[in-house]
């Protein structure tokens, strides 16, 4: 799911309301949004490595890699200043693998939900959009790790309820993304405190994460959950309206998402331990201050649960 320290700013949250809503207007859902399929600065020096000749004819026809992030989820993928333009450490990171496969790289905006959808249908070639790799989803698409995260809650920093696991939940108001293992979380712990007799929760389920910071800014919601990284961006850019609450819990891998009948499996598993191996992966990571959350080794659906 998704452990920091000073981060690129994207737009600042505010204390009130209207700054909120702001942020929560800047991450539209539309596909149109991308990024440019220039390499980033992190990658620019690279030539393609050994992974380039294990990319399917296919794939090596069209030149572009075509990938889906929901851009709602900064610092990991948002929209930048320009209005339009994917940015985050996973478009960066996109960028990188690209420079390493030989292909340029084009990331499009899309809703979390539609992703592994579109990756099935062959709408989009690449899914990097904090997927927690999960043996659900590895039914659906094959998964290569690349970074380790955990779920935390946060909350208003004044007034807002003291909640650091999941059985604490009971008798509040939950805010999620539509499509997350934090939905899943959510749900899960509404039917146990229902079952258990304890007071019940309700499960607001929108569908980006800039909807679920409102729902908490405006009072709709009386905690909110996000990956790790995720959590601690929106309460750094909250100037002091939110609070994590709690550690985090759950530590699992993300995993860029890939349809199984494309025959990319291997090359980006390739592409992505090369660039943790010659250090592009770690300066990506140093620079959104995400480096808590690195691995050494990618591995294809290395999910345990």
């Amino acid at each position: 799911m998704k452990i920091l320290r000073a981060r690129k700013p994207l737009l600042t949250l505010g204390v009130a309301v209207s700054a909120v809503a702001v942020l929560a207007g800047c991450g539209s859902s539309s596909s149109s949004s991308s990024s440019s399929a220039t390499p980033s600065a992190s990658s620019s020096s690279l030539a393609a490595g050994p992974a380039a000749s294990e990319v399917p004819a296919a794939i090596k026809s069209k030149g572009t890699l075509t990938v889906a992030a929901d851009a709602t989820y900064a610092p990991n993928e948002y929209i930048g200043s320009d209005g339009h333009t994917v940015v985050g450490w996973d478009a960066d990171l996109a960028q990188a693998l690209g420079q390493e496969l030989g292909l340029k790289v084009n990331v499009v905006n899309a809703t979390f939900d539609t992703i592994i959808p579109g990756l099935v249908s062959g709408k989009y070639d690449l899914g990097m959009s904090s997927f927690t790799d999960t043996r659900a989803r590895q039914k659906v698409v094959d998964f290569v790790t690349y970074f380790t995260a955990g779920t935390s809650f946060y909350v208003k920093a004044s007034g807002g309820p003291s909640v650091t696991k999941l059985a604490e939940l009971c008798g509040h108001k939950v805010a999620v993304e539509k499509g997350t293992t934090e939905q899943t979380d959510a749900l899960a712990q509404a039917a146990t405190c229902k079952a258990e007799g304890k007071p019940a929760v309700t499960v607001d389920v929108f569908n980006d994460q800039n909807q679920v910071n409102l729902a908490l800014s405006s009072g709709r919601a009386d905690v909110a959950m996000a990956d790790s990284p995720v959590a601690e961006y929106q309460v750094q850019q909250s100037s002091g309206a939110f609070k994590i609450s709690g550690p985090s819990y759950g530590n699992a891998p993300y995993g860029i998402a890939i349809p199984k009948s494309s025959g990319m499996t291997k090359a980006v598993q390739t592409a992505t331990q090369a660039l943790i191996d010659n250090g592009t992966y770690m300066k990506i990571l140093l620079k959104w201050g995400v480096e808590a959350g690195a691995i050494t080794r990618a591995q294809v659906n290395g999910a345990t649960s």
